[in-house]
């Protein structure tokens, strides 16, 4: 548990920054256990979490697909209706975007004594933290990117996120080196400025100066449920064939043979799972496709949810056990055969997606899948 020091001080400025559904659900769960850390009472008793830790101000860096912005308009909504200022800004709006966005946000950045971020390998970000030094840092979950990022703050490594093949120094990387080498500065701790990491993941190997603090869904659990649990099994998509690591085909494979050996009713999509993809499973298997329009952990705790939920190594095999927890629901997890990766899959890959299977808790790991039929 982080100390004072590297906790939420009481009504300090903070300014967060997210870029994804699940980065904003994460700052809330980190807003109530600031409150907690600092002695203040249960945000269940009563009132809203502003008020009760940092003067928060979020900040949407919104992204361009349809479905992340969805679900991060209905997470601003519910980020509204815990007191908290959000700030939509159109940062990929156009060519001039970018440095429009960065050249409003800097008054908020310089007068902010905590910055809080989802995704330190976001080029946004790291351009963002080049701009001020001296604040206190918290990273929060942006999914099984963060085991490899305090790994690689550990080894002193560049950020790179696990799943990119090659060396990293293309024209747009060695152009924007400068900007990542100082944000890795500003992303190690020092002796008197820790950093915070706000996370569901394992973490193993821990630096000097990084404090860990235990995400467990409070605020989720408060919010939502406790959940239906229907009779059949319901079915987690993932990205992993739009971030080139899998193959189509092996895949929709793999969703038939689970489908049918677990009676699965319902595959909840990934926010990046393409159409033509969803179109051809459902064909396929005859599963309904499901478009959440919230982070699976607050549709599984809202409900209707399976008995069983099925999914390959991904962030929800770590975090539906924590948000599920006391429900009776059944998380069960396949490893990807290293014979559904594609020859441009990252060398890094079967390793790291076979790490975030060996390394979740309560989850039902599936000895081998059943042949398709």
């Amino acid at each position: 548990m982080p100390t004072p020091s590297a906790g939420s001080a009481p009504h300090s400025q903070a300014i967060a920054f997210v870029e994804s559904p699940v980065q904003l659900l994460n700052v809330l769960e980190w807003a109530r256990t600031s409150v907690v850390l600092d002695g203040d009472a249960d945000p269940r008793t009563g009132g809203t979490l502003a008020g009760r830790a940092d003067a928060l101000t979020v900040v949407v860096l919104s992204p361009t697909d349809p479905m992340s912005r969805g679900q991060l308009r209905r997470m601003a909504d519910l980020a509204r209706d815990e007191g908290f200022t959000v700030r939509w800004e159109e940062a990929r709006g156009g060519a001039g975007a970018p440095l429009r966005t960065v050249r409003q946000l800097t008054p908020l950045l310089r007068k902010a004594e905590r910055i809080v971020i989802g995704d330190p390998f976001s080029r946004y970000v790291q351009l963002l933290l080049t701009l001020v030094g001296g604040k206190l840092l918290t990273v929060v979950d942006d999914g099984t990117a963060t085991m490899e990022f305090i790994g690689q703050v550990a080894r002193g490594e560049r950020l790179v996120r696990w799943h990119r093949r090659g060396s990293g120094r293309g024209p747009r990387e060695l152009v924007l080196a400068p900007v990542t080498a100082a944000a890795r500065r500003r992303l190690t701790p020092s002796a008197d400025r820790p950093v915070e990491v706000f996370t569901s993941m394992p973490v193993d190997e821990v630096p000097e100066g990084i404090e860990v603090t235990p995400n467990t869904f409070e605020w989720t659990k408060a919010t939502f449920g406790p959940p239906s649990i229907t009779e059949t099994a319901d079915m987690v998509g993932t990205s992993l064939v739009e971030t080139g690591v899998v193959d189509v085909d092996q895949y929709i494979a793999a969703v038939i043979s689970l489908a049918r050996t677990h009676n699965a009713a319902r595959y909840f999509a990934h926010r990046r799972e393409s159409v033509e993809k969803l179109h051809r499973l459902h064909g396929d298997t005859g599963l309904e496709i499901v478009r959440p329009d919230l982070p699976l952990e607050l549709i599984a705790r809202r409900g209707p949810i399976g008995s069983t939920v099925l999914s390959f190594p991904s962030t929800v095999v770590h975090t539906l056990p924590l948000a599920l927890a006391g429900t009776g629901v059944r998380i069960a997890v396949c490893d990807i055969a290293p014979e559904w990766l594609r020859s441009s899959a990252s060398p890094r890959a079967q390793g790291f997606l076979s790490g975030v299977t060996t390394t979740a808790k309560d989850v039902h790991r599936l000895s081998r899948l059943p042949s398709p039929a």
